[in-house]
């Protein structure tokens, strides 16, 4: 069975059943059914339409949830029984579950888990596993988010921002439980690339594949993390790397400069250096300027400082540095470095075991810790 083609029909087989008529919590859970009784039925004959199929036993799923609840007889009236048998209509709803799925009203935990879900076509179960919650609370948390955007018009204006930054923090949580994350965003702004015709919808789509290209090349066999400097770049995948830096390019020439678009353009001059030495930082330190004044991000700012030390010497690192917050995450870990590259072995080392405390997850805490060890070894030697 096809599942990429299941998952990718989720969208708009759940579009067809909300234009009918239904609401968008039971069209989503009849779509969910739907998909189960494909994954049962397919393995021994894939339909010949797919999506009429889906669209076909979704809407008996629903005209049967409607009939067996008596609070919904008044919608039951509304709604036309089964149509019959032919195509499913043409019509691309992709884009408004997009929104939907995003709106403002939603924490970004819930609009990232209900976006995989109605849009992505994951389960339940699939997208506990993947943020290591149980079953019941990732439940619960997709029932909220579809009872706050159950009176949102399904055909409203949408914020394209809001979902960019919905599908980045999908792909951040690279892979985990039995989906792959990064893979899954990959996918989702692939399918939102299709649909809308926007500059930072393609930046954000490349900033993804360039990350995406250096992944197999980020840990050792045994989970090490190994940094940008230090990674393997004949383990880069340059097919990905070559398709991003096309999209990207197609993308500047627009003139629509944003923020995705200028992290693409950053990643793309990492991936264009053969050795790290060979990058091209002055160009990095240019684009992180576009980036601040974008987003004036103080996270782009701490970037900026390592680039600034990389490019002009790590006491210009230092002094950029000086100017932020220094609670910001990871301050305190680039600190460590930049205080390494001025010479300062020791601030260096009492740094990096702090910032190895502050760590968010095992891998950088063990990172940082051996970053410590191998300075205070050297100090003693």
């Amino acid at each position: 069975m096809n599942e990429v083609l299941l998952r990718s029909l989720t969208p708009a087989v759940l579009g067809v059943l909300v234009r009918r008529g239904a609401d968008f919590a039971a069209a989503e859970d009849a779509v969910q059914e739907a998909l189960v009784e494909a994954v049962r039925v397919w393995p021994g004959e894939e339909p010949r339409d797919p999506k009429a199929w889906l669209v076909t036993v979704a809407w008996r799923r629903f005209l049967d949830a409607a009939r067996a609840d008596t609070s919904r007889r008044r919608r039951e009236e509304r709604v036309e029984e089964e149509p019959p048998p032919g195509e499913a209509p043409a019509i691309d709803d992709t884009l408004q579950l997009y929104f939907l799925c995003a709106h403002p009203s939603l924490t970004p935990s819930s609009a990232v888990a209900l976006t995989l879900r109605a849009v992505g076509g994951l389960t339940t179960k699939q997208i506990a596993r993947a943020y290591l919650v149980p079953e019941t609370t990732m439940g619960q948390r997709i029932s909220r988010a579809k009872r706050t955007v159950s009176d949102v018009r399904f055909d409203q204006p949408g914020d394209v921002a809001t979902v960019l930054r919905v599908l980045y923090l999908v792909f951040n949580e690279g892979y985990s439980g039995d989906v792959d994350l990064a893979a899954e965003a990959i996918r989702l702004t692939r399918q939102l690339a299709a649909a809308i015709d926007h500059p930072e919808v393609a930046g954000l789509l490349a900033l993804m594949l360039l990350h995406h290209a250096r992944r197999a090349a980020r840990t050792t066999s045994d989970g090490s993390l190994v940094t940008l400097a230090e990674q393997d770049r004949g383990r880069w995948d340059t097919t990905l790397i070559a398709e991003g830096v096309r999209i990207l390019q197609t993308a500047l020439s627009r003139d629509r400069l944003g923020e995705f678009q200028a992290q693409a353009a950053i990643a793309a001059l990492h991936a264009d250096a053969p050795a790290a030495e060979e990058t091209d930082w002055v160009q990095i330190v240019e684009w992180y300027d576009e980036l601040t004044q974008l987003t004036d991000n103080p996270l782009v700012r701490l970037n900026r400082a390592v680039a600034v030390a990389e490019a002009d010497g790590p006491q210009a690192g230092l002094a950029a540095l000086s100017a932020l917050d220094g609670s910001l995450p990871r301050y305190t870990a680039v600190a460590a470095y930049l205080q390494e590259r001025a010479g300062d072995l020791t601030t260096a080392a009492r740094l990096y075991a702090e910032a190895a405390q502050k760590a968010p997850d095992l891998p950088e805490h063990v990172h940082l810790t051996r970053q410590a060890a191998r300075l205070n070894t050297r100090s003693r030697g």
